[in-house]
C-alpha cells in the first residue's frame, strides 16, 4: 500500500550493505529484497516509515526518519479513529 508518493525519509546505501539480509526480513511491506547477494530497495513509497529496517541494520546501510510522515499519521488515525494526516500538504 503506497500512503503518498515522494514523502518517504527511507535512505539506502547500498556500498554499506553486506548482505546479511535483516532489512528483508523485518520490513512490513518488503521495501527491500535481496539480490546478487545484497539488499536492493525496491519501491521506496511503499515504506512506512516504521525503522525496523534501520533498527536492525548492523552496518548503518539504512536511514528513516521513524514515526513521522505516514506511518505516524495512519497509526495515529487507528489510534484516535481519524482521518489520516501527516501534515505534508
Amino acid at each position: 500500500m503506497i500512503y503518498l508518493k515522494n514523502v518517504a525519509s527511507l535512505g539506502y546505501d547500498p556500498q554499506k550493505c553486506t548482505g546479511c539480509g535483516r532489512c528483508v526480513e523485518v520490513c512490513p511491506h518488503g521495501v527491500f529484497f535481496m539480490q546478487d547477494k545484497r539488499a536492493v530497495m525496491g519501491e521506496r513509497d511503499l515504506c512506512m516509515e516504521c525503522g525496523a529496517c534501520q533498527k536492525n541494520c548492523p552496518f548503518n546501510a539504512i536511514h528513516v526518519n521513524a514515526g513521522v510522515g505516514c506511518a505516524n499519521a495512519v497509526i495515529r488515525s487507528i489510534a484516535t479513529g481519524s482521518e489520516p494526516t501527516c501534515g505534508c500538504s
